[in-house]
């Protein structure tokens, strides 16, 4: 297998080239302006109807196609929800030292050990900046083993005074990792991402993806959500006003199948595994997956000869948490593609885990046989 290598746009694969733009984004919660932008350009001409709401998340309708409606017995006039968030984690600027360092608080959840001496983009001139962090010969035993705490760090810009620093960025601006995408394989296939935001912009571009193929037997409610990472605010609304008759959320989700150690034996808390397929969730932090859609997506999965595997039950949360809350209750269920060293400046996933997302949905659209047709397992 050929190393790492940083790509540019290929023809050959569009698809990936999506990807690594939506990756590279910088689209922190509550300022998720530039994938909006690249979302409302990528679906607009493929759908009927597309508007943001007031909390700024896209909201766009593809309705379903002439052919489902003639069909009796066909889930035809069934609002059939997606949604996929356009946030990330990462920080806001809250104040400059006399210095010229930048103070700032952690947006979403990312591990305190994952800041120090890290590279970071901050507002949208993605100012370059490195999280500081004292060289390790000058630090005693004790020191060594501690895990500095974000308040604690400062973020050096390179900027000679606070006057300075603050031409160049302002308090409430958002930053996060400086991370280029880049593919492990070989250039014509591929075998796995390396990125950040994968979670959830690999969610992102199966949405889009879906919305730029034919129409469907139900209507497509497309929701690209704001502010998942910090509470699932964007679903919330987005899934009110659409008022669906079931929800999907597309995202990732952790894969710790990496053993802990060579001599504690096998792992059994993988949560998802690389290269098992799209992940089905049966239960997390905030949701129990429906077992009809779950039932359904399961036998459509192996008709069409597609990988899918089961979430670990518990922990976590996505969209669906508060999709399936909202109004009188909405049936809901989550699709993760798994991703190793998610909330950090990296993840990897791999090509055939989020193309077997993308085609199990398509599948599951275009044959959608309603609701009450469905069976519990």
């Amino acid at each position: 297998m050929a190393a790492s290598t940083r790509r540019r746009a290929n023809p050959a694969l569009p698809t990936l080239d999506l990807v690594q733009k939506l990756s590279e984004t910088v689209a922190v919660s509550g300022d998720e302006g530039p994938i909006r932008r690249l979302v409302i350009e990528a679906i607009t001409p493929h759908v009927d109807s597309v508007t943001v709401d007031a909390l700024g998340s896209v909201l766009a309708v593809k309705a379903a196609s002439a052919r489902s409606s003639g069909r009796a017995g066909r889930g035809r006039g069934e609002r059939v929800m997606l949604a996929a968030h356009m946030d990330e984690i990462g920080f806001m600027i809250t104040g400059v030292d006399s210095e010229g360092a930048l103070r700032f608080d952690v947006v979403g959840g990312v591990d305190d050990r994952q800041w120090i001496g890290k590279p970071v983009w901050i507002g949208p001139e993605r100012v370059p900046g490195v999280i500081s962090a004292a060289p390790m010969h000058l630090l005693n035993s004790e020191r060594r083993l501690t895990v500095v705490r974000p308040a604690t760090l400062r973020i050096d810009i390179g900027a000679a005074s606070e006057k300075q620093a603050r031409t160049w960025v302002t308090v409430g601006q958002r930053g996060t990792f400086a991370s280029s995408f880049s593919l492990i394989g070989s250039a014509r296939r591929p075998t796995t991402l390396r990125g950040k935001a994968l979670d959830d912009r690999l969610g992102v571009a199966t949405l889009i993806e879906l919305l730029q193929g034919e129409r469907y037997a139900c209507d497509l409610c497309a929701a690209f959500t704001v502010q998942e990472e910090i509470g699932l605010r964007g679903a919330k609304v987005a899934a009110y006003a659409f008022d669906p008759a079931v929800g999907f959320a597309l995202d990732c989700t952790p894969a710790s199948d990496l053993p802990p150690s060579a001599v504690e034996g096998e792992n059994t808390r993988y949560n998802t595994r690389l290269g098992a397929g799209p992940a089905l969730y049966v239960a997390d932090n905030y949701t129990v997956g429906d077992r009809r859609l779950l039932s359904y997506l399961e036998h459509t999965a192996e008709a069409h000869g597609i990988n899918v595997q089961r979430r670990q039950p518990g922990g976590g949360g996505t969209d669906a948490g508060a999709i399936h809350r909202s109004r009188g209750g909405i049936p809901s269920l989550s699709i993760s593609v798994p991703g190793r060293y998610l909330h950090g400046p990296l993840a990897m996933a791999r090509v055939a885990d989020w193309r077997g997302s993308v085609d199990l949905m398509r599948a599951a659209l275009t044959e959608w046989p309603g609701l009450r047709a469905m069976r519990a397992a």
